[in-house]
């Protein structure tokens, strides 16, 4: 199952952009024996501002896939159990997974009502650069749980 992370904005180089693409690269390495992956991060800009202008560069990213948008009214899951959600879409047939996190006013209503589930970081306001770095990370986790690496919580 070909993951993707799909963000409103460009990071420019940083220490965020730098921890997204290590993350992205641990999880495809991490899930190749597992048909999780590749994870690759794509970045859109929008030519207008705004949610909507936002919806129209996302949109084209969104076809045949199952997509789960980063929203702050979403499920807040525990790190097994978002493992457990990627193994069964996995074992459900999705071929391609897309995790959404929006611009800096969140998503497009119309976009959020046809994401197949909504995921929440908790109740903190998070920079955005960060909840790509977590939402990178917590892809690479699940696979590392899913293949029955340690896992402190045990």
């Amino acid at each position: 199952m070909k993951i993707t992370i799909l963000a409103v904005g460009r990071l420019p180089r940083s220490p965020e952009a730098d921890l997204v693409k290590l993350y992205a690269d641990r999880a495809t390495a991490a899930g190749r024996a597992l048909a999780l992956g590749p994870v690759e991060v794509v970045e859109v800009e929008a030519r207008k501002p705004g949610k909507a202008a936002e919806a129209e560069v996302l949109r084209p990213h969104l076809d045949g896939a199952h997509v789960i948008a980063c929203d702050e009214h979403g499920t807040q899951r525990s790190s097994r159990d978002f493992a457990g959600q990627l193994a069964r879409l996995r074992d459900d047939g999705t071929r391609r997974l897309v995790l959404m996190i929006g611009g800096a006013d969140g998503l497009d209503p119309a976009l959020l009502a046809q994401a197949h589930g909504k995921l929440a970081f908790g109740p903190q306001t998070w920079p955005h650069a960060l909840a790509r770095v977590m939402l990178a990370e917590q892809v690479y986790r699940a696979a590392t749980i899913l293949a029955g690496g340690p896992y402190h919580r045990d």
